[in-house]
């Protein structure tokens, strides 16, 4: 009798655990999102299924506080200036504790395959959906603030499922998205040290511990943050990234920036762009990042009320411009400054805030910032294989000659023509195509 290669080993087992974790799903005693404080981490490696289910009192305390709103006076401006306009935020208040139904996105989510393992002593929560292509390409998918595991819902069958969305079976992805601990399901970390170095030691851990031994990463906004820390400790498991919030910026560029001096004689056009918007981002739009970076704890108030957590999860400091214009124009229902409601719904935005106030980690992840010791934005310094794609409402539109210094081996650029900062939520469908594309020189890999 022929012997099994060590891949169909791990395949069998793999589909074993999986078999296994479906029917624990359905059973009664899986992990939950209640209570609040949860027994102790286990010890081990086990993977253990997870499903949420939150008390219908949570939910009434929810509306109670939305409902007993002590409102500001009204801003003293006529624009968005001075933060959220105070109609804007009473809208969105009326339909959050009117009309809107966590019950939907609680089934969504208990529809897929969730669950919870521990490492380096943290409960990590993790969605991890394979496709029917058991040829398919490892993938770990990071969100970003203020996401969550919630704006990649829309990206996993096109992912997954390559075929049924117009691409071929070659481009399928088995998909491993995990939540940042200190985010949504995963546990509040209690000291320090949870950055994005931490975190991507975790995620080859978790990719490992799943039986990939070969895989790719993408992410956005700190996805990418964390997607670019696994790059340069590059473990020799990863084959390489994509990500749709690059970090570009060469040095010299950054220290124009930061002395607040013109743009360059000798920049290009598209460099001359970025310095532009560059300029704006850290003048005028970076208020709340540099808050969380140095004083999360002091953010009692979003812990507190949940219209208070609204708005600092909706303001990016740039009003209507991009990147906050998705959200808004999406929980506004209408055309903001511009850019329409597309893409994302009202529900997909507060889905995302009510997961965060149900499971109280508005201050957990805006300890992350703190943790970050990393520019975000300053060149990543990538050597290995690396795919980009630049979205029009980013925060900047990176040059391809900042990112080919960048990332040193650059396998993918490419400038889309729609599209922002939540790209995997705002576009799903071309944000796939893009993922595919990046990372298909990488499949011969495995």
């Amino acid at each position: 009798m022929p012997t099994r290669s060590a891949s169909e080993v791990i395949d069998q087992d793999r589909r074993q655990l999986l078999s296994t974790a479906a029917m624990g799903i359905a059973a009664a005693g899986v992990a939950s999102l209640f209570p609040a404080y949860p027994a102790p981490a286990a010890t081990g490696e086990e993977i253990r299924p997870f499903r949420i289910n939150v008390p219908e009192e949570a939910l009434v305390d929810l509306l109670r506080r939305i409902n007993a709103t002590r409102w500001p006076d009204r801003e003293t401006v006529a624009d968005e200036s001075q933060g959220v306009q105070l109609a804007a935020m009473q809208e969105i208040a009326r339909y959050w504790g009117t009309d809107y139904d966590w019950r939907k996105v609680e089934a969504k989510l208990n529809a897929l395959p969730q669950f919870v393992t521990t490492i380096d002593g943290l409960d990590i929560h993790f969605l991890h959906v394979r496709s029917k292509h058991e040829s398919a390409l490892p993938l770990i998918v990071t969100h970003g603030w203020p996401g969550s595991i919630i704006e990649q819902l829309k990206i996993i069958d096109p992912l997954t499922n390559p075929t049924a969305h117009g691409a071929s079976a070659s481009d399928a992805f088995h998909l491993v998205i995990p939540s940042i601990p200190g985010y949504g399901f995963s546990a509040r970390p209690t000291t320090t040290g949870w950055g994005p170095d931490r975190t991507a030691r975790a995620w080859v851990v978790l990719m490992k511990r799943l039986g990939y031994q070969r895989f790719v990463a993408q992410g956005g906004d700190l996805g990418a943050v964390i997607s670019h820390a696994m790059a340069r400790q590059a473990p020799p498991e990863l084959l390489g990234i994509h990500v749709n919030f690059p970090a570009t910026i060469p040095p010299d560029i950054a220290k124009a920036l930061a002395a607040g001096d013109p743009p360059p004689s000798n920049l290009a056009a598209d460099e001359k762009r970025a310095y532009e918007q560059l300029k704006i981002l850290f003048a005028k739009k970076r208020a709340y990042a540099a808050f969380m970076a140095t004083r999360p704890q002091t953010l009692y108030g979003i812990a507190d009320s949940p219209v208070g957590l609204a708005a600092w999860l909706l303001d990016h400091g740039d009003g209507y411009g991009q990147p906050a214009a998705a959200i808004m124009s999406a929980v506004l229902g209408r055309t903001i400054n511009g850019h329409p409601a597309d893409g994302l719904t009202r529900d997909d935005v507060l889905d995302d805030i009510t997961l965060y106030w149900l499971t109280n980690t508005a201050v957990s992840a805006a300890r992350f910032y703190w943790e970050n010791k990393v520019g975000v934005n300053n060149a990543a310094d990538i050597s290995i294989p690396a795919a980009v794609s630049v979205f029009p409402g980013e925060n900047y539109q990176a040059p391809r000659s900042w990112t080919e210094r960048a990332y040193h081996k650059l396998i993918y650029f490419n400038e889309v023509d729609k599209g922002g900062h939540y790209a995997a939520w705002e576009q799903p469908q071309l944000f796939s195509e893009e993922v595919r594309a990046g990372l298909r020189p990488l499949r011969k890999s495995i």
